[in-house]
């Protein structure tokens, strides 16, 4: 599994720097004919989306390209996975998880099985793949790894995404749960903004880079010991980014259509882009839109 996303996230690498030539020589032949006063001054000014926040970062400059309610709070939901996917990697990444019946009750069954036992990374791939709520909860049994027991794993878990959402300066954030459903009408389990989450991604992208690369494929058969499953990506648009590098899915009725990516916007040029609160299939227009301006925006400072 480990040279197929490896071998994927180089395929990554080259389809990006193909469309960033191509976007180049296109601009080049364009502005040959174009008068600089006909240039658009600002690519995300007039653009439009549904989306109640979004963020778009330039993490090589270091710069905010666009902000729409950006330091606001909302509702995570299976954003939230993406916390729990980097606890579990670095309180426990040689771990093996056994799947119990109390996993399979979460909402939402994503086919895995009862007695399963799974590498944590491969489960990781899965879980963040599939927007598994059974592998989320898998993932937070190892809460309990080095405490002697005591309280329920999940509880010392969420406590760990809790510290680490801390650490990372991440103000607007708390998690109540591990997977981001919501825990009751009307209260979600996870908030954070869109400012947070970039936060999230950028330190993943630096530190645990290989954390996401299941995301930026379709589909893919992850095998745990036990079996292998078919797993399709929940990020419907994973093809259409030149260059994406990282993906992570997100819809309740009360959260709306969350989605967060990352995607390479030139060589070594990676950008990340957050939307909260658009529809079920906004959410991806809106990434899509928000990617164009990026790319856009970049291109014209060259």
């Amino acid at each position: 599994m480990k040279y197929v996303i490896f071998i994927f996230f180089a395929a990554s690498i080259i389809g990006a720097i193909t469309f960033w030539n191509d976007y180049v020589l296109h601009r080049t032949e364009t502005s040959v004919v174009q008068d600089d006063q006909d240039a658009p001054s600002d690519p995300f000014l007039a653009l439009e989306i549904a989306a109640r926040a979004a963020y778009v970062f330039d993490v090589q400059k270091g710069i905010v390209l666009y902000e729409k309610n950006g330091e606001l709070q909302f509702p995570l939901a299976s954003i939230a996975k993406v916390m729990s996917a980097l606890v579990a990697r670095e309180i426990a990444p040689d771990a093996i998880v056994t799947i119990t019946g109390e996993n399979l009750a979460a909402e939402g069954d994503s086919g895995l099985l009862k007695e399963e036992r799974w590498r944590i990374s491969d489960l990781i791939d899965f879980t963040l793949m599939t927007s598994s709520n059974d592998g989320a909860r898998a993932l937070a049994s190892i809460g309990a790894i080095g405490t002697g027991g005591g309280a329920k794993p999940e509880h010392l878990f969420v406590d760990y995404m809790n510290e680490k959402a801390r650490a990372l300066g991440m103000a607007q954030t708390f998690f109540l749960n591990e997977t981001g459903l919501d825990e009751e009408v009307g209260i979600s389990g996870a908030y954070g903004s869109a400012k947070d989450v970039a936060t999230l991604f950028e330190y993943i992208i630096h530190v645990e880079p290989n954390l996401f690369s299941a995301t930026t494929m379709e589909s893919a058969r992850i095998s745990s010991f036990d079996a292998s499953h078919a797993a399709t990506n929940t990020n419907v648009i994973a093809a259409r980014i030149p260059g994406l590098i990282a993906s992570k899915t997100g819809f309740t009725d009360l959260a709306g259509g969350n989605l967060a990516i990352a995607f390479e916007a030139g060589p070594l040029h990676p950008v990340i882009v957050i939307v909260f609160g658009s529809t079920e299939e906004g959410r991806f227009a809106d990434v899509e839109t928000l990617v164009h301006a990026a790319v856009t925006a970049i291109n014209m400072e060259k």
